[in-house]
């Protein structure tokens, strides 16, 4: 059986905070008729669901606002791209056998606007917002493991928030969080997370080494691939 690397999107594989930051004051400015700029949300607002972000802001019915104006304001937000050395290190991966996939919270219908074909056409299977039940559930990462035909001893899941991190737990597959991501190195570490990477170009074949049962957790913070 081969092994598998599950990936979330935003914060791992895609730099897209400033946007989703600019997205959700959007939002904001749009439904409560004031400008709201990005210093006026939450300092946690990255890490917090959307809809209780907006609802401290005052907004009223958030989850049907963000169904009309989310995917606007998040196409005209500031670009989106993929974190240096991810490419490589999929294209890597890839050369190796490894199955590859993505759990994410953004909707299908965005991924080929939020990430290049090249990224995208690297990944065996994406499962995504209308799939599953969203993370800090397990769904996403069992429908992707049964996409790939794998049990969830021979997987690693790379995310970058303690929600990742539950949701990794939750389906009995080995994490590692990505420092570089929304919740940064030291929220990581300090939650007791075993394994936190420290740089997106760890992201390669490496992270096989994670894999194997019984294997002791360890702190990876050299760049290989």
């Amino acid at each position: 059986m081969r092994p598998v690397v599950l990936f979330d999107l935003d914060g791992v594989l895609l730099n897209s905070r400033d946007a989703m930051l600019a997205t959700l004051a959007g939002v904001a400015t749009a439904a409560l008729g004031r400008r709201i700029t990005t210093d006026d949300l939450p300092p946690d607002a990255a890490t917090t669901p959307r809809v209780e972000v907006l609802s401290a802001l005052g907004v009223r019915e958030p989850d049907a606002l963000c169904e009309i104006w989310w995917d606007v304001a998040l196409a005209t937000a500031a670009g989106t791209q993929l974190f240096p050395g991810v490419l490589e290190g999929l294209m890597a991966l890839k050369d190796t056998g490894t199955a590859t996939g993505l759990v994410t919270l953004q909707s299908r219908s965005r991924l080929p606007w939020l990430l290049p074909p090249a990224a995208l056409g690297l990944l065996d299977t994406t499962a995504c917002r209308e799939d599953a039940e969203p993370k800090p559930a397990p769904d996403g990462i069992f429908l992707a493991l049964a996409r790939l035909a794998a049990a969830p001893h021979n997987a690693v899941f790379i995310g970058d928030t303690l929600t990742d991190r539950t949701a990794a737990f939750r389906a009995g597959v080995t994490f590692a969080g990505a420092g570089w991501g929304y919740a940064g190195t030291d929220a990581l570490t300090a939650a007791g997370c075993p394994v936190v990477l420290t740089d997106p170009a760890q992201i390669g074949p490496a992270l096989l080494d994670l894999i194997p049962a019984g294997r002791p957790p360890h702190q990876v913070t050299t760049t290989s691939r």
